[in-house]
């Protein structure tokens, strides 16, 4: 057949069903997946794969026979490069006629101070503090912001210039063009609204999120100690179906726009929001799973999350943290050598899991004044920030001590 061939899928299912592709490696990663006109998308396959492919279970995972289906786009995929090269092209193309227009030269000085990357959330795209610094670009006013709008698809632009130290991590947000600065994602089915100048948005926790999405939680109370905008609050109540959830969140902004996205998304009923600092919150005994996504680090509020654990039943700690790999020392140069591979990595993420595991063992026995079993369940990668900085989630199992033949810490 001519074209490529791609599975149809509906849009609030996309990123679930991609992912569950890339881990079958049946995704054509170098093409980009397609918005269809009637709402749907379609994720890239390689052609080698298709006869393993597994369509019935995704029909099941999307609960429809019609909405997912095996087609052949005849339209252009373009490549992910294609695609970056191409938005490229069209702004340094819009860029030169504006400045031919003011009399001025193109260069290659010039070509360099253009964004390399950036983050697009809906008509607004997000520079960053790397381009468009020359002093040439000052004399241009408005009339440069429209013109990089223009070659970038955009209707409105803002700067990001650093992340306040206000204890919040408030980004310092410049808007360049455009009214107003609230944007709207969706993720999975979940819409998260948010004004860019006031929060954040962790698009690279991605992985993490579809993964809560996947946890069953009927039945159970959930606490969020570091809730944001809802980045998991939401995936527990929306897809893991959590009884309820206890959002902890101190920053005023945050708070604003998670019950924004909690009434969006119809589950304003099942949550209370306590604003302020989490080491403050009254709550005792209360979860069957706490949540505890801060990274580089949430230790401060682990005796926090150990207090919130039912006395009688326990329960699971999802433990976000930042673990940097050590680097050696070859004896054979003086050049300092970091420990490389998956499974030097593992490791380390090993010893930091097993680590914490006997530190929360040890604050629940003083919690408690009795033994506790912690099981590791798992350890999840959510992404690296350097070669040696690897964003992990330890799941750990916390039970008050009976015959088990857990590992007990």
């Amino acid at each position: 057949m001519d074209g490529v061939p791609c599975l149809r899928v509906p849009q609030c299912q996309a990123q679930k069903l991609r992912r569950s592709l890339q881990s079958k490696g049946a995704l054509d990663l170098s093409l980009s997946l397609v918005k269809d006109s009637d709402g749907t998308v379609l994720l890239p396959i390689l052609a080698s794969c298709l006869s393993q492919l597994d369509l019935q279970s995704f029909r099941t995972t999307v609960a429809s026979d019609d909405a997912c289906e095996v087609v052949w786009s005849k339209s252009a995929l373009q490549s992910k490069k294609e695609k970056g090269r191409a938005s490229g092209s069209k702004l340094e193309k819009v860029l030169q006629e504006l400045l031919e227009s003011h009399g001025e030269r193109w260069t290659e000085e010039l070509k360099r101070d253009l964004p390399r990357s950036f983050q697009r959330h809906g008509d607004l795209v997000l520079l960053g503090d790397t381009c468009f610094v020359l002093p040439l670009w000052e004399n241009m006013d408005q009339q440069l912001w429209s013109t990089v709008a223009r070659g970038l698809g955009a209707k409105r632009l803002a700067k990001i210039r650093r992340i306040s130290r206000d204890g919040f991590r408030s980004p310092e947000v410049t808007m360049l063009l455009g009214e107003h600065s609230w944007v709207k994602h969706v993720d999975n089915g979940i819409s998260y609204e948010f004004d860019v100048t006031k929060c954040m948005f962790s698009a690279g926790n991605i992985t993490e999120k579809l993964r809560v999405a996947g946890f069953d939680c009927r039945g159970e109370t959930v606490v969020d100690l570091y809730a944001g905008i809802g980045y998991f609050t939401l995936p527990y109540l929306v897809h893991a179906k959590a009884s309820h959830v206890h959002a902890c969140e101190w920053n005023p902004n945050a708070v604003e726009a998670l019950k924004k996205n909690l009434e969006a998304n119809g589950v304003s009923d099942r949550c209370t929001i306590h604003q302020g600092d989490n080491r403050q919150l009254q709550l005792c005994g209360v979860a069957d799973r706490v949540n505890l996504g801060l990274i580089p680090s949430s230790e401060d509020s682990w005796s926090v999350a150990c207090r919130l654990l039912r006395r009688a039943t326990g329960g699971i700690l999802h433990i976000h943290q930042n673990v940097t790999s050590p680097v050696q020392h070859s004896t054979a140069s003086d050049a300092p050598q970091k420990v490389s591979g998956k499974k030097a990595d593992r490791e380390v993420w090993q010893a930091w899991a097993d680590d914490t595991a006997k530190h929360i063992a040890s604050l629940l026995k003083d919690f408690t004044s009795t033994q506790w079993t912690t099981n590791i369940q798992h350890i999840e990668h959510v992404k690296s920030y350097a070669p040696h900085v690897h964003h992990v989630v330890l799941d750990l199992e916390c039970r008050p001590s009976r015959e088990s033949n857990h590992h007990k810490y």
